[in-house]
């Protein structure tokens, strides 16, 4: 699939970033769209390329058309990935250029994540909205857990293609994992909620955020399952009726000796 295309259609999932030196018509002052790099949507596109020819094999997705692919998956999990790690351009040098995914800036009522943050991505399947975020976030540590071994193997000639590093992929369950290792752990199709987010939380460390991709009927099942997260207001996902992305913290332990 064309970059140039790819990048027209992920634009309404990308945050407006501040830019000093101009805007577009219909834009506010001092703000532009955020753009990927050519190089982050060349690994879309030949992402996009080992789906297609996996999914003709195993059944990672059930979205077979190539707009759709970008626009429900990557699309998704890069709106996910702007909230969990916020971005800024930064062009205050004089120059108009736009760059998204590289610049970590602090954005007033978000939380700054850790600099190289430990992330998990429960049941990534296809990999998202892990592999997504690892291109937006490349400073992140990030954990694939796949219990199926195909979408495993699937997951590792990805991340070869790509050529990216510092991730783990695990073939096994999440419950096998150690606890309390994870700053922040993502979960895109949550069925049997009762069992699978007590298995999320318990991945988390101190403060640790899980961040949700789960539809709005589903939210207060999500909060009954989980009262011990502190859950900030859920966030409409662009072109969608009813997705939304759900983060909550681990709130710390409080220690019954008074030592904190």
């Amino acid at each position: 699939m064309q970059p140039a295309r790819i990048a027209e259609l992920l634009q309404p999932f990308l945050p407006v970033t501040t830019n000093l030196c101009h805007s577009e018509p219909g834009q506010r002052p001092g703000e532009e769209p955020a753009v990927p790099s050519a190089t982050q949507l060349q690994s879309i596109s030949t992402y996009i390329d080992i789906l297609q020819h996996w999914n003709a094999r195993i059944n990672l997705t059930a979205i077979r058309n190539e707009e759709e692919i970008v626009t429900r998956h990557f699309g998704e999990s890069l709106f996910a990935a702007s909230h969990l790690f916020p971005k800024i351009s930064s062009a205050y040098s004089g120059s108009s250029a736009v760059k998204a995914f590289d610049v970590d800036v602090d954005v007033p009522g978000a939380q700054s994540p850790k600099p190289e943050a430990r992330l998990a991505d429960l049941g990534s399947g296809a990999g998202f909205p892990g592999i997504p975020i690892k291109l937006w976030a490349p400073n992140i540590s990030l954990t694939l857990i796949e219990s199926n071994h195909k979408k495993a193997t699937f997951l590792k000639e990805v991340t070869r293609a790509l050529t990216l590093t510092d991730i783990n992929i695990q073939n096994a369950r999440a419950e096998t994992l150690s606890p309390a290792t994870f700053d922040v752990v993502t979960l895109r199709a949550v069925e049997r909620p009762s069992e699978i987010l007590p298995v999320a939380a318990a991945l988390l460390a101190r403060n640790g955020r899980l961040a949700l991709l789960i539809g709005s009927s589903q939210l207060e099942k999500t909060r009954q399952t989980l009262p011990s997260l502190s859950w900030a207001p859920p966030i409409p996902i662009p072109q969608s009726q009813s997705r939304v992305v759900l983060i909550g913290t681990q709130e710390p332990i409080k220690s019954t000796s008074g030592i904190p």
